[in-house]
Parts: C-alpha cells; sequence; structure tokens
C-alpha cells in the first residue's frame, strides 16, 4: 500500500472519529428543544457534553489539517467548491462554543433562552449540513481540467445530498438521544430511551434509503458489507434501547456511524473528489496527494501524537463517566433581593466541570 492510500484511510478514520463523538453532542445540542421541559433539564443535557464537545472537535481539526497537508488539491478544490456550506458550518460551530461558555454568565431569563436557541440552532444545521457536503463528495460535483469547482452552490442542494443531510441529522440526533440515556437519571432518561426508538425507526428508514442509493451507484462488496454492518448494528442499538442496556445501545448507535462513515469512504475510494464532468478530470489520491517525503514526515508525526490525543480524552471521558439528573443541577436563585445584590448561582460553562457535588454519582 502506497503511502497516499494510507493516509485516504487515516483521513478516513479521522472523519469516522469527528463523526462518532461530534454527533452525539450535536444530537444532545438538538434535544435542548427536542426532550428538556425545563430550564433545569436544559442544563442536565448541556452538562453531560459539558466537559467533551470541545475534545470532541479535535478530530475536525486533525482531519482537516491531515487533508491540507496530505492532498492540497483535494483540500483546494473542497474548501473553494463549498465555500457557503463550510463557512456556515464554521459560523455555527464557533457560535456553538460561546453559547455553552456565555450562556450562563448572566441570570436573565432572556439572555440565557436566547443562547440555549443558539446552541439548538448551531447543533441542528451542521449536523445535516455535513451529511450534505459528504453527498456530494460521494456523488461527484463538476469539476473541471484545472481540478476547479465550476458550478453553483444550488448545485450542492440535489435530491441524494439532501438525503444525506437528513440521514446525518436523524443519526446524529439519535446517538445523542441514546448518550442521553446513558448519562442520566430520573424521568429524563426514561423519556429519552422513549424519544431514541422513534427517532432510530425514522433513521432506519431514511439511512436504508441513503445507503441503498449509494450502494447502487457506487457500490461494490467491500461497501455492501459495511451497509450490512450499519444497518444490523442500528437495527440492533434500538433492542438494547428497548431492554434498558444503555451501554450496549450507544456502542452499537456509534458502530451504526462508523459502519456508514466507512462505507462512504469504501465507495469513494480511489477517488478522493470525483467529477461529474468527465471522469478524467476527477482528483484521486494519487493526482491531488503530497510528495512521499511529506507524507513519509506526516506518518512519523501522527503516529507519536495520535496515542497521546486518543489517552488524553479517554481519560477525560473515564473521568466524567457518571450520570446526571435534575437533583444534581443548583437551583436558580434570584439576582437581587429588596435588601440589596445577593449572589446567584451561575451555571457551569460547558467546558467545566458539571454542577455535581463532589463524591455524588452523576
Amino acid at each position: 500500500m502506497e503511502l497516499h492510500d494510507v493516509w485516504f484511510v487515516l483521513i478516513a478514520v479521522l472523519w469516522i472519529g469527528y463523526f462518532f463523538l461530534e454527533g452525539f453532542d450535536f444530537g444532545v445540542g438538538v434535544l435542548t428543544k427536542l426532550l428538556a421541559r425545563d430550564r433545569a433539564e436544559k442544563r442536565v443535557l448541556i452538562n453531560t457534553i459539558g466537559p467533551v464537545w470541545d475534545g470532541n472537535e479535535v478530530w475536525l481539526l486533525s482531519a482537516g489539517g491531515a487533508t491540507f497537508a496530505a492532498f492540497p488539491e483535494w483540500y483546494a478544490t473542497l474548501f473553494s467548491g463549498f465555500y457557503l456550506p463550510l463557512l456556515l458550518i464554521l459560523l455555527c460551530l464557533i457560535l456553538r462554543g460561546v453559547a455553552f461558555e456565555y450562556r450562563a454568565k448572566r441570570p436573565d431569563e432572556r439572555w440565557q433562552t436566547n443562547w440555549e436557541h443558539t446552541i439548538f440552532w448551531t447543533s441542528l444545521l451542521p449536523a445535516f449540513l455535513w451529511g450534505v457536503a459528504f453527498g456530494n463528495i460521494v456523488r461527484g460535483v463538476e469539476i473541471d481540467a484545472r481540478k476547479e469547482y465550476v458550478g453553483s452552490v444550488f448545485d450542492l442542494l440535489n435530491p441524494y445530498a439532501l438525503l444525506g443531510g437528513l440521514v446525518t441529522l436523524t443519526l446524529f440526533t439519535f446517538h445523542g438521544t441514546v448518550f442521553t440515556a446513558l448519562k442520566t437519571v430520573g424521568d429524563i432518561r426514561l423519556r429519552a430511551r422513549k424519544l431514541a426508538l422513534a427517532l432510530g425507526l425514522l433513521t432506519a428508514v431514511l439511512a436504508l434509503g441513503f445507503l441503498g442509493w449509494t450502494q447502487a451507484d457506487n457500490g461494490d462488496g467491500a461497501s455492501m458489507v459495511a451497509l450490512v454492518v450499519a444497518v444490523v448494528a442500528l437495527l440492533a442499538a434500538l433492542g438494547a434501547n428497548q431492554l434498558g442496556r444503555e451501554g450496549w445501545s450507544f456502542a452499537l448507535s456509534g458502530l451504526t456511524i462508523v459502519a456508514a462513515v466507512a462505507m462512504l469512504f469504501l465507495t469513494l475510494f480511489p477517488n478522493v473528489m470525483p467529477s461529474s464532468l468527465d471522469d478524467d478530470w476527477s482528483l484521486t489520491v494519487t493526482n491531488a496527494s503530497s510528495s512521499p517525503y511529506t507524507l513519509t514526515i506526516m506518518t512519523w508525526c501522527a503516529g507519536i501524537a495520535t496515542p497521546v490525543v486518543l489517552l488524553y480524552q479517554s481519560w477525560t471521558y473515564w473521568v466524567f463517566r457518571k450520570r446526571i439528573g435534575t437533583q444534581h443541577i443548583a437551583p436558580d436563585l434570584p439576582h437581587s433581593t429588596p435588601d440589596g445584590p445577593t449572589e446567584s448561582t451561575p451555571d457551569v460553562p460547558a467546558g467545566s466541570a458539571p454542577d455535581v457535588p463532589a463524591g455524588s454519582a452523576r
């Protein structure tokens, strides 16, 4: 296997890791509207991902950086042709991080509500747009002989890509619902399991249509295996959810994401961006890659840095592994009293430890 093939696989692994991890916290952000009934439950949901959401985005930075260094032609064509949707995703991710950190800075009801609206929309839009983007990459776009995208943004809004967006949105939301059931206690946990059933069935129908369409257009034996694994894992996740086996359900919903994204990359290889105008104008792992010397240096750096990243991220999840419920959320106190100002009990910023008493079970 050549180094450019190795780096195609590594980039696929980075995107799989990103969608597995960021998928559930996008889902939790959507659930702040779909599942939470009051402010305390919204705080519970936000605190389930509070210690990990920013670490999950490291995978996106790594995937983008690896693409830039290993396949500069791919990076240039992708980011110039998909400029508007990728810019919208970037703005959503920026606003989402600000919303997590600033929502609790003031006790004002309107202030917190506005930031909660921001969390919802900046979780929903990227979850949808990533599916649209990858749908277009796999389907092929209008690339000319100069390796430049010559279509318009409206060409990206085709039925196949839009279906891909609906699949990632529902799949990530289902993944987040299962994660919520795994990380919470009380009534919100039971309602999350109930919602997961409905979302899972909807996801199964949409995913089967999208992956079946992909297989019919570009699939082979390996992609067919990945399709079967994705569908079986999703159905098994639904079964585990109904039995109350939340850990298994989360692992299986994650396996669904892994298999589905792997299938997309299997159907894409050896292309990295197919041209819908002429197959000879497609970007491939060969004509879009960096020099062997660059790829060699990158391989050594990745071999040293990747285990470190995996270790510290695994440690973070281990430290914050316990469940949390509304009983662990400190009540909101008034900002002031007739006798003068009093100190309110703020919500905990999303990057900090959740407001759980020391030694208590989450």
